[in-house]
């Protein structure tokens, strides 16, 4: 937002305050004073049943949804555009804005025409953008409604991210734009904040990233704006020596927040310091290639989270997602989680609790609402449902004694002061809205029901009145009516109205009746609208301080929200350890990982047939497999479930395998499958090389390893040097966890050089000519690739098998032939093998004289010979 200027661009008309009292009307003047704060949103100014759109705001509105483009009044001699939507279905339209990026001031009439001289009064009253709406209407009740800023300097990315209606803010500082990626990948921001002019790397451009003035990125102004929300009177709690970069991330998110918001922001108490050796690490590819929130093609199905999420509620669908992208490396945090699962699945507790727990409401964004005072009525009396569960759920949970679900139980108690509140200050069943009235419950507040009682009294007043009349005039067809534009009225028909008394005085006439006012009526009227009129501001009244109220208890509720999403997570855990025969994993200080019967916790359960499972072992001494066979035949799938394995251990869930013991790990890295960056001018084989030059500068000897293939997108010989020394380097100078698969059965040999390598292959055969996998992994390396055979699987024309067919069988010849020629090769000349084994730098006079004499005896040797 800007300040007032006397100079105002809207889209390509310049007007200058001269202008703008000279050629528009006051109405447009007024519009255009308002705009000039906003110009990168789209203004919805209110006028009447529709808020209206002008100039490009029009044509840009017009576009986005599909609005019809009109014209209103003339700038500079030209037609201004304008485009509209229904004040009653603007949530509709909004949130198809925000989910294109796009940023709304809400601009309300709140001046009353009836008195208004000139344009009734408007102001902006709310602002909406991707990033900081909480509106249930406008998010998704399952994804976290990220706002992430980012700042760099002096080789350090600070990134700092609120979720405001989740009331979390965190920051973290980064060294390398990968880390960045895999951060926003994560984290799916839905709006980004930069310093102005900041160049962004490529991948940012596929968020709606806003440009901020630099003073918003100003360390001092960061460090004031941080210590005033917090209430303190410096950052070192906050990380101030460690991550001074994130703070002033941090410091603009605040600024940006304050200016859409408004107000203050009470539950943002703390930040939360996001430390990267805490966690599993995964890059941008393997949440990418494990299809751990998606699946390849972008869509929700058959992903990982889509065989977890089981959850009861949205609180705890949002934590869910947040543990898979953030697997945790502590042994002891993981066992707690797991501890838990089994108690829960010992006490048969997981049916039970996830019935309660589907009762609860969203408690995390209601208490968001509720401190940004934009809570509806409904939202209180979910609240309010919500209280009275948490006796059930304490109770159900009374057995289990582990050391996270005692946690949890003291955090889910009874409110009773609170509960008591919201059932003696909100009706049952209250409108959606405030404005509408009928939300304060009778008893609550005795001024309100008064105003009440004369309102809704007002019916028998009128039915007392108008016999009154009836009996004093003798007129039979009187009767006293209301409607919203006459008001009260007494109503004669036409043969009667000429009886009218003096004191009756012409208010309307129609076709058959006439309708008149008389001066007690007139008070009558009065009293009735005024008394609804205070009754309604009354009741906005104590609505606002009940909000008030209620967030003094911000802090015991944010704790309830954060227990209720723990709990359904892990009773989701539980179920699905059952429902799909998972056990539990063991995590050992012992390095190695060893997986016994595993099996793929996404295929298995989309599968017909039975899955065929298959054991893993790596241990220090023997860290890589090599892994040969078909395509088809089940190498990505092998490789996949055992990272997918890996990870959901990490989490604290059960897997899918008979048994697992795993060592300490630091991070999961994939390489698997082949796609262009056109967009960035990136071919495959460039981006199959970045990737892989990535694991190859950052795995460890605690990292699981996971690559494809290499080398399929340049010639034979160059993929197959790649492949080995990439495949060698992993093994014996990184000594990483590996899974590396290939077609090119040359690298099988490595084993020989390489004891830490050994050799595995899924197996396949031959069957009436057509190709069988069988998906089991055994020892030993493929014999043979099977290609044709999968090509013919795939419907390749049978004369071009048959000339393949032929092709191979020449290529087979010609190599048998090399490898003839090289085995009748002559020996090696004995005079060359000893010349290798000295070293002439240090040979003595005598030793150089003893070697001249040996030689040619050699070569007198090699010639009788």
């Amino acid at each position: 937002m800007t300040s007032h200027n006397t100079f105002v661009k809207i889209g390509a008309i310049s007007i200058n305050s001269i202008t703008m009292a000279s050629s528009h009307t006051p109405m447009m003047q007024q519009y255009l004073r308002i705009k000039t704060d906003y110009p990168d949103m789209l203004l919805f100014y209110r006028m009447g049943d529709f808020y209206e759109l002008f100039f490009d705001d029009a044509k840009r509105a017009s576009q986005l949804l599909d609005l019809t483009l009109t014209h209103r009044g003339q700038s500079a001699d030209k037609p201004i555009p304008m485009a509209g939507v229904p004040y009653h279905a603007v949530e509709n339209y909004l949130a198809r804005l925000l989910k294109k990026g796009e940023s709304v001031a809400i601009c309300e009439q709140i001046g009353d025409p009836a008195t208004s001289k000139g344009p009734v009064e408007r102001q902006v009253t709310r602002i909406i953008t991707p990033g900081t709406v909480t509106d249930e209407a406008l998010l998704d009740a399952r994804k976290d409604n990220i706002l992430l800023a980012i700042h760099t300097q002096k080789q350090k990315i600070g990134i700092a991210w609120v979720d405001l209606g989740g009331g979390r803010f965190h920051l973290q500082e980064l060294t390398e734009e990968h880390q960045l990626n895999a951060e926003l990948v994560r984290l799916q921001p839905a709006e980004l904040l930069c310093k102005e002019s900041t160049p962004l790397p490529s991948f940012c451009s596929n968020f709606a990233v806003k440009f901020r003035p630099g003073w918003e990125f100003d360390a001092s102004n960061a460090h004031k704006l941080l210590c005033e929300q917090f209430s303190v009177t410096d950052l070192s709690a906050f990380g101030e020596q460690n991550y001074p970069t994130a703070l002033i991330a941090a410091g603009a998110l605040l600024a940006y927040l304050k200016t859409t918001q408004k107000q203050s922001l009470p539950h943002l108490t703390t930040l939360t310091l996001e430390q990267s050796e805490d966690y599993l690490q995964l890059d941008a590819s393997t949440q990418r290639h494990l299809e751990l929130f998606e699946n390849i093609h972008g869509g929700g199905e058959h992903c990982l989270l889509s065989i977890l999420d089981k959850t009861a509620c949205a609180m705890g669908s949002r934590l869910l997602k947040r543990w898979l992208g953030k697997p945790l490396k502590q042994h002891a945090i993981i066992q707690t989680r797991q501890q838990a699962i089994k108690e829960i699945i010992f006490l048969q507790q997981d049916v039970s609790l996830h019935q309660l727990i589907k009762q609860c409401a969203d408690v995390e964004r209601i208490v968001s609402r509720i401190a940004l005072k934009s809570a509806r009525p409904r939202d209180l009396v979910s609240l309010l449902q919500t209280l009275t569960l948490l006796p059930a759920i304490h109770d159900e949970l009374q057995e289990n004694k582990t050391l996270l679900i005692n946690e949890i139980k003291k955090e889910i108690s009874p409110l009773p002061l609170l509960q008591q509140l919201l059932e003696t200050a909100i009706i049952d069943n209250p409108p959606m809205l405030i404005r509408d009235g009928g939300v304060i419950a009778p008893g609550f507040d005795e001024e309100l029901d008064e105003l009440r009682n004369l309102s809704s009294n007002a019916h028998e007043t009128l039915v007392k009145l108008e016999q009154e009349e009836k009996n004093r005039t003798g007129l039979s067809t009187l009767k006293l009516g209301y409607n919203s534009v006459q008001g009260f009225y007494i109503e004669l028909s036409k043969a009667q109205a000429q009886n009218a008394p003096p004191h009756f005085h012409r208010k309307q006439t129609l076709k058959n009746v006439e309708r008149y006012i008389t001066p007690e009526l007139k008070l009558f009227e009065d009293k009735v609208l005024s008394a609804q009129s205070k009754a309604l501001a009354r009741e906005k009244w104590l609505y606002d301080n009940l909000l008030e109220e209620i967030q003094q208890y911000i802090p015991e509720l944010s704790d309830l929200a954060k227990s209720l999403a723990q709990l359904d997570v892990l009773v989701t855990l539980a179920e699905r350890a059952q429902s799909l025969n998972w056990n539990c994993p063991n995590l050992v200080p012992e390095s190695g990982i060893m997986i016994q019967a595993g099996r793929h916790p996404v295929i298995e359960p989309l599968l017909q047939e039975r899955f065929i499972a298959n054991d893993l072992e790596l241990k220090p001494n023997q860290n890589m497999l090599l892994i040969t066979g078909p395509n088809m035949g089940g190498k990505s799938t092998y490789m996949r479930q055992t990272a997918l394995i890996v990870l959901l251990a990490h989490i604290g869930s059960f897997v899918p395998a008979d048994e697992v013991r795993l060592g300490p790990l630091d991070r999961i890295f994939t390489r698997i499958g082949a796609s262009d960056d056109l967009s960035s001018g990136r071919s495959t084989f460039m981006v199959e090389m970045t990737e892989t030059a990535q694991i190859l500068r950052q795995a460890t000897s605690q990292s699981l390893v996971l690559i494809d293939e290499i080398g399929r997108g340049t010639s034979t010989y160059d993929g197959m040097a790649l492949a080995y020394a990439s495949c060698a380097f992993l093994a014996s100078t990184i000594k990483a966890y590996t899974l590396f698969s290939t077609h090119y059965l040359e690298l099988t040999e490595l084993p020989k050089d390489f004891s830490c390598i050994r050799n595995v292959h899924l197996q396949a055969s031959i069957k009436t000519g057509q190709i069988v996998f069988l998906y089991r992994v055994e020892e030993g390396c493929a014999n043979r690739s099977y290609g044709l055979e999968v090509a013919e699987l795939a419907g390749i024309p049978k004369e071009v098998l048959k000339l393949a067919h032929e092709h191979l069988n020449q290529i087979q010849d010609t190599q048998s032939i090399l490898v003839q020629t090289q085995i009748i090769k002559p020996p090696t000349s004995p005079i060359l093998t000893e010349l290798k084994k000295i070293d002439p730098d240090r040979l003595t006079a005598k030793e150089a004289l003893d070697l001249i004499y040996k030689l040619k005896q050699l070569e007198c040797a090699e010639s009788i010979n």
